[in-house]
């Protein structure tokens, strides 16, 4: 599983935090993606780090997470997509057909189907697809009949793909596909293993309407939570936790509330995330927003439009902000 970016599309929370250990409906997106792997029969998930490793392994000391075993594989350096997939395999001791996903990609896909059309096809490697409507932030997949990738078209220019069938970041991957990554510099597999694999005709690809959602920007990490307040995986979940404080006189509306945070009279909350710890002060009002953890945001604000507060921060009383992210972009640290 690759974990190991810097998740910079959703700064500034991740400034202080990966983007797989932010809260998707309470828990973390690292668990959410295992979780799901676990009903699916993976007992064992080896985790591809880079950046700020520690996070993970201080929460999950014990080498689990939601009932399944974690390796760690800690990069030495930034080796991109595939280099990081070769080398995790490697330190896991791995040389056998392997399931590869994205961490940040939460989806209902059915990865033993994936698996067993894979061994039918015979090829090297089979990816799954997934439509969606804009392609053009994406690797474009089109196929014959037989489920043969014809090309690999990486972010292709708006209005140029020939499909909107795009990689969904779950592949199978036969060990001689790690075997070809070079492990002494960075390899894509999206830019060179896979066009490599279409060119000798050994890559195959599976349609999937399965739900699925990158939930590596705000706009996405967002939707990832409320539509598990919709009920859109399946059952519906509740959006605000039993440790959180919500006076009687505040309205919360299709809206994440994590433990511990305080919600103050007179206060609106409509579609937004409020992670542990935060408080909002009275009078304010949030929509589509997200506030970090252990953030504070005074009286009588106005946030919205994906409005993003990162942890630790503390806005202003009277605020107004459309789409602004708190601390301000000029100061963050690359």
């Amino acid at each position: 599983m690759l974990v190991g970016g810097f998740g910079t599309r959703l700064r500034p929370l991740t400034l202080c935090a990966p983007k797989q250990m932010l809260p998707v409906g309470g828990v973390t997106m690292l668990e959410r993606v295992v979780a799901k792997l676990g009903e699916q029969g993976v007992d064992e998930v080896v985790l591809s780090l880079g950046y700020q490793p520690d996070a993970f392994t201080s929460m999950f000391p014990d080498g689990t997470c939601a009932g399944v075993r974690l390796v760690y594989a800690v990069e030495p350096e930034p080796l991109d997509t595939a280099g990081a997939i070769a080398f995790a395999a490697r330190v896991a001791g791995l040389d056998e057909r392997v399931l590869a996903v994205n961490g940040d990609v939460l989806t209902d896909l059915d990865v033993a189907d994936l698996w067993s059309r894979h061994e039918a096809f015979g090829g090297e490697a089979t990816i799954a697809l997934t439509p969606v409507e804009d392609p053009s932030r994406f690797g474009v997949v089109p196929i014959d009949d037989d489920g043969r990738v014809e090309a690999f078209i990486e972010k292709p220019d708006p209005g140029t793909a020939p499909s909107n069938w795009i990689n969904a970041g779950t592949y199978v991957l036969e060990p001689s596909v790690l075997h070809g990554v070079d492990p002494d510099r960075r390899v894509s597999i999206e830019r060179e293993t896979f066009p490599a694999l279409v060119e000798r005709g050994r890559l195959f690809a599976v349609h999937s309407d399965a739900y699925w959602i990158d939930a590596g920007t705000p706009a996405a990490y967002l939707q990832a939570n409320l539509d598990l307040l919709d009920g859109i995986r399946g059952s519906f979940e509740l959006g605000i936790d039993p440790g959180a404080r919500i006076d009687p006189d505040a309205k919360v509306t299709r809206s994440m509330v994590g433990a511990g945070a305080v919600v103050a009279a007179g206060t609106e909350l409509v579609d937004s995330v409020v992670m542990a710890g935060a408080r909002i002060a009275g009078g304010s009002r949030l929509e589509r927003c997200v506030v970090g953890e252990r953030s504070s945001i005074g009286e009588s604000c106005e946030l919205s439009a994906l409005t993003v507060v990162g942890y630790d921060q503390d806005v202003a009383p009277g605020t107004v902000s459309a789409g602004a992210t708190f601390p301000d972009p000029e100061t963050w640290s690359n």
